[in-house]
């Protein structure tokens, strides 16, 4: 017999095992006797009021519980119908899981290279300023999502099977945590070696992942997919095939529509990367409570309308890194992430304005690459005004907001270096007056956010795919192309690690549901 119960301990008391037993009985007055037993379902902190407390579920039980998750058995798929999947990301990875334990036999076509020979060239990003355009932060192993923080929190739970999503990566190496905490998070530093264990279970059971294998043509015939073409070179027939190969595969939407398959301009959100001291943070969210070691590093979330837009934070990395995110030589581009213990000395996040692709100058309804075009023109600007490097153009957060431009720029995590210059002139004057009225609202609610202390990076540009790749929302094939299914955030099906794995899932297991129909 089990009960679930809601408390409230301090940060001091978080491990006190007696004592949050004591406490959950106490509450549980409906119940003759105390309950022996105790685990923890879910954990948020609550730092709405001073002093700052953690909300627990706790479920009591007559009997101890081993905290672990159901895990999937994965047969031999060696001789199973072929899906071919382009993209390593999250939803290349878990689409690839889930067709092994469909019984299909997975391809997955990766352009960039594994996990470990791809940290060569995020090196060369940082201290040589070289982009390799197969090989960076955004294309790889694991896709962006290996070295955008781990974080698996996602509103998208009507989307499908959230929950499988965070127990396959406890099964692959996380810790049980993400299953607990409210926004649970995994880290850059351990993400390559889970991402390894999935890649290693499907090459084990009769799958196939190619890297340096880059997607150069579509053939269609009659509005069927027959088939794919490798590095300008290789032909092989494809007749189930995912496309998820993320946000900033800027070619494949060029190829697309090269071929007359449809792709639409959407929505998406561009501004600035800030980087903040972790303890100034940590001063205002905790209420003054500094250098604790009953709290981690903490985290905030801010969003306005300013001339009816929405202005807001986005990926909030506590004790993290900003880091050059480029894909193609001759642009900018900033991103964050934190590892595990997130005990880096600076706090970073995007602040960003919604972007109507409608409201775009020189809107064009027949051009679908409008958004896309805007966000690569503020990239090169910035590239531009930086020397024409991978140092990022920055200034102050006062004084931006005045227009004056920093006579010196503080100590920042950014690896490549910075360039003081007046943002208000580098970006789009819509972009930087929208961010600076939010700014001073960010500063009222976050008594000490507006500070001199904090250095704006820009662009903040990759917050999602300025395109979307439309699909039949039952069979979740192209709308026009019959055997191609867009996938995760690149066809615009999801905002994250968490949404885009569980797209992944969604779409083989349309394709089971064709398969079967045969």
């Amino acid at each position: 017999m089990e009960n679930l119960i809601q408390i409230q301990v301090l940060p001091e008391q978080l491990h006190d095992e007696a004592f949050i037993l004591k406490t959950a009985n106490n509450k549980n007055r409906g119940s003759k006797f105390d309950y022996p037993y105790f685990y923890i379902r879910k954990r948020s902190i609550d730092a709405r009021r001073n002093p700052v407390k953690y909300n627990l579920q706790v479920v009591l039980s007559e009997v101890k519980q081993e905290l672990t998750v159901p895990e999937v058995q994965y047969g031999n798929v060696e001789n199973g119908t072929p899906v071919h999947i382009i993209g390593a990301g999250p939803a290349g990875l878990f689409a690839a899981l889930e067709a092994v334990e469909l019984g299909l036999k997975p391809i997955v076509y990766e352009r960039g290279k594994d996990v470990r020979e791809r940290r060569r060239d995020l090196a060369k990003i940082n201290k040589e300023h070289i982009v390799n355009p197969e090989s960076n932060y955004c294309y790889g192993e694991g896709g962006a999502g290996t070295y955008s923080d781990g974080k698996l929190y996602t509103r998208s739970k009507k989307r499908g099977n959230v929950l499988k999503v965070l127990e396959l990566f406890v099964q692959f190496g996380s810790p049980y945590d993400i299953l607990v905490d409210a926004h649970p998070h995994i880290g850059t530093n351990k993400l390559p070696a889970i991402i390894t264990a999935m890649r290693d279970q499907i090459i084990a059971s009769g799958g196939e992942v190619c890297f340096n294998s880059k997607v150069t043509d579509f053939i269609i015939e009659n509005n069927k997919l027959k088939g794919l073409e490798l590095n300008n070179t290789e032909q092989i027939d494809a007749e189930h095939v995912i496309l998820a190969t993320g946000h900033s595969a800027r070619d494949i939407f060029e190829l697309l529509h090269q071929k007359n398959v449809k792709i639409e301009a959407k929505g998406f959100a561009l501004g600035v990367r800030i980087e903040h001291p972790q303890e100034l943070i940590d001063k205002i969210q905790y209420h003054g409570r500094l250098n604790d070691e009953f709290l981690p590093p903490s985290t905030y979330s801010l969003v306005t309308q300013v001339n009816k837009t929405g202005v807001y934070s986005f990926c909030m990395c506590p004790g993290g890194i900003v880091a050059p995110c480029a894909t193609s030589p001759g642009e900018v581009v900033t991103n964050g992430w934190s590892p595990s213990k997130r005990n880096n000395p600076y706090s970073n996040s995007g602040v960003v304005v919604e972007l109507d692709p409608t409201r775009l100058p020189n809107y064009d309804p027949n051009n679908p690459f409008i958004g896309l075009e805007f966000q690569a023109s503020v990239e090169k600007a910035c590239w531009e005004a930086a020397g024409k490097t991978q140092a990022v153009p920055a200034q102050r957060m006062v004084d931006f907001v005045n227009g004056i431009v920093s006579r010196d720029l503080p100590k920042s995590s950014y690896q490549p270096g910075m360039v003081s210059v007046d943002l208000n002139k580098v970006l789009p004057p819509f972009i930087a007056n929208n961010l600076r009225k939010a700014f001073k609202d960010f500063g009222r609610k976050m008594d000490g956010y507006l500070t001199n202390e904090a250095v704006l990076m820009a662009p903040e540009s990759r917050t999602s795919s300025p395109i979307s790749i439309p699909r039949d929302s039952e069979t979740l094939q192209h709308v026009e192309v019959s055997g191609l299914y867009p996938c995760g955030e690149g066809a615009g099906y999801a905002g994250g690690i968490a949404s885009a794995a569980v797209d992944g899932l969604n779409c083989i297991q349309a394709i089971a549901k064709v398969i079967e129909g045969k």
